[in-house]
């Protein structure tokens, strides 16, 4: 039984759908649920797409039929729904849809995860996972073509906008024809790919410009060149009234180096320091992370550092940057 098919009966089998994706959501998280929501309901199933905060100003454009509510709009309106499924794309755990929908999770609803993130202890025979699709928004696109929807633009956009945004613009090797068949059959709707990119990408102010530039001017190497990183702080991004989402594509600027395999962002929360690595297409970040606590895919991953007795922040980058070394060397031997 393929992916498609266990989509298509879990689908076949229910009439009143809810969906959502994880907290904080991004564009690939946010375009999945929008198309996917917008093509179950033309089949006629009654269909609601409801996040634990309502969309963000700067991702409101994706849904022109504005699809998505916030949990509390949600209750207000539709207290009296019960779904006899769930869906949740790009995430394959309740811990991470946020408090209040993960307790509709713990109701009971048959629930339905749809991700491509690696994934632990989760039924592969009743869920969606593909850790080889490019982003939860290519799988999207399959299954909106497996229940034999047409392609609309109202779907198309937000499932380019999710694949160019989890690709880093078709960079990472997860990149396949496959995807690059899909996304010519959303273009197929009329979408423009400099009106896309510039509606996730060139939304930024001045001030965004000069906080990239702070943080460029951190950019540090090891002896060989081949791991990259720079330091983001908190203090950073209030300065610069500017947020975490505004952030995120930082990292993929040292992507450019000459001889990089690994980048590497710290973002610098005070207790915590978060660390995310990016790949150039050799190294599996992915283990990396694991080695450090955290996961993620081969190209993209991230963990998070908790100070030990006091360090600095410049300590813990230094401790981490000799592990990942260490760790490089090792995945060298063995190969």
């Amino acid at each position: 039984m393929t992916i498609l098919d266990t989509f298509k009966t879990r689908i076949q089998a229910a009439d009143r759908i809810l969906i959502t994706t994880h907290e904080f959501p991004d564009a690939d998280g946010i375009g999945s649920e929008i198309a996917l929501c917008l093509a179950l309901r033309s089949l006629g199933k009654k269909t609601f797409c409801v996040n634990e905060e309502s969309l963000l100003e700067r991702y409101q454009y994706l849904d022109q039929d504005k699809v998505v509510q916030g949990y509390n709009d949600y209750m207000r309106e539709h207290a009296d729904f019960k779904p006899d499924l769930m869906i949740v794309v790009d995430t394959n755990t309740k811990t991470r849809v946020g408090k209040n929908l993960g307790q509709l999770i713990d109701e009971g609803y048959p629930t339905l995860y749809i991700d491509h993130h690696p994934c632990r202890g989760r039924d592969l025979t009743t869920h969606c996972i593909d850790v080889t699709a490019a982003a939860t928004g290519q799988m999207i696109g399959e299954m909106i073509e497996a229940l034999g929807v047409k392609f609309t633009k109202k779907m198309a956009l937000p499932i380019y906008t999710a694949i160019i945004i989890d690709t880093s613009s078709f960079r990472y090797p997860t990149v396949s024809a496959a995807t690059h068949k899909l996304v010519a059959k959303l273009m197929d709707t009329g979408i423009h790919p400099p009106e896309a990119y510039n509606g996730i990408y060139g939304t930024k102010r001045i001030i965004h410009m000069h906080l990239l530039s702070k943080i460029l001017n951190s950019a540090a190497t090891n002896a060989n060149e081949t791991l990259a990183w720079m330091l983001l702080k908190k203090e950073d991004i209030d300065q610069f009234k500017s947020d975490i989402e505004d952030t995120h594509a930082f990292i993929n600027n040292l992507l450019v180096l000459n001889n990089i395999k690994v980048a590497i962002m710290f973002r610098d929360d005070g207790d915590m320091i978060k660390m995310s690595l990016r790949s150039s297409g050799d190294i599996d970040v992915g283990l990396i992370a694991q080695e450090l606590g955290g996961g993620g895919h081969s190209h993209s991953a991230a963990t998070v550092l908790v100070r030990q007795n006091g360090e600095t922040t410049q300590q813990v980058i230094a401790k981490n940057i000799a592990r990942i070394e260490e760790i490089l060397l090792q995945l060298e031997n063995e190969s």
